[in-house]
C-alpha cells in the first residue's frame, strides 16, 4: 500500500491520499491522470487492468484502488 501511495503522491502532490476517499467524484484525478495512474500500477505490480476495470469505483480512494489490486494479483 506505501508503494502506491507514492505512486499518488507523484502523480497529484496536493491531494491526502490516506484520507480521501472522493478521487474521482471530487475530481482530484481526471481521465489523464487516471490512464497514468494504471499504467504505473500494471508495472509496478505485475497486473493487467483490464478496461472493464477502470470504473469511479476502483479508483475513488487508495484503499479502493489497493482492494482492485490485490483482487488482480490473485
Amino acid at each position: 500500500m506505501e508503494r502506491l501511495i507514492e505512486i499518488l503522491e507523484e502523480l497529484q502532490p496536493d491531494v491526502d491520499f490516506r484520507t480521501t476517499e472522493n478521487l474521482i467524484d471530487g475530481r482530484y484525478l481526471d481521465s489523464l491522470t487516471i490512464l497514468s495512474l494504471v499504467a504505473e500500477i500494471e508495472e509496478e505490480f505485475g497486473v493487467e487492468i483490464p478496461t472493464v476495470e477502470i470504473i469511479p469505483s476502483n479508483f475513488n480512494s487508495a484503499k479502493s484502488i489497493w482492494a482492485l489490486i490485490k483482487r488482480l494479483e490473485e
